[in-house]
Order: C-alpha cells, then sequence, then structure tokens
C-alpha cells in the first residue's frame, strides 16, 4: 500500500508543478508539486524497504519408520524469525 500511496503522491506532485499553469498569490502550487514529489519518492522508497525486510520462514520435514508399526512418519516443523 505505501508503493501505490508514494507513486501517488509524485503523480499529484508533477500534475501541481508541471501541468497546472495556475496563479495563486498566498501559495506556490509549484513549491507544493515539488513537496509532494518528494514525499512520494520517500515514501515509495520506505514501502519497498518494508518490503524487503519481510519475515522469513523455515519448514523442516523429516521422516523416518516406526519401528514398532513399520509404518512411515512425517513430522514437520515451521520456524519464523521473530519480529524486531
Amino acid at each position: 500500500m505505501s508503493i501505490g500511496f508514494g507513486i501517488f503522491l509524485f503523480v499529484v506532485g508533477a500534475i501541481l508543478t508541471f501541468a497546472l499553469q495556475i496563479e495563486v498569490s498566498w501559495i506556490d502550487i509549484n513549491l507544493v508539486g515539488y513537496f509532494l514529489m518528494g514525499a512520494g519518492v520517500v515514501v515509495t522508497i520506505i514501502g519497498i524497504a518494508l518490503l524487503a525486510r519481510r519475515r522469513q520462514t523455515v519448514t523442516t520435514e523429516r521422516t523416518g519408520v516406526d519401528p514398532a508399526s513399520g509404518q512411515r512418519v512425517t513430522q514437520r516443523s515451521t520456524d519464523a524469525d521473530p519480529l524486531p
């Protein structure tokens, strides 16, 4: 979600900066557009960094033969990295 929001901020900022030719005396639309584009880049980079830090899980499977019954036995265990 943060990657999409970052792209949205960047696009809105680019529209304000390059596509609109509006003069307002109390606010500089071009500066607001540049701020939104910068915020969009920062949010996108943070989103990519969080996506790369996803938790990893390791699944171990052991198979053996039960000596009493002679049947095949499979044991599975899953370990997840704890959150920081």
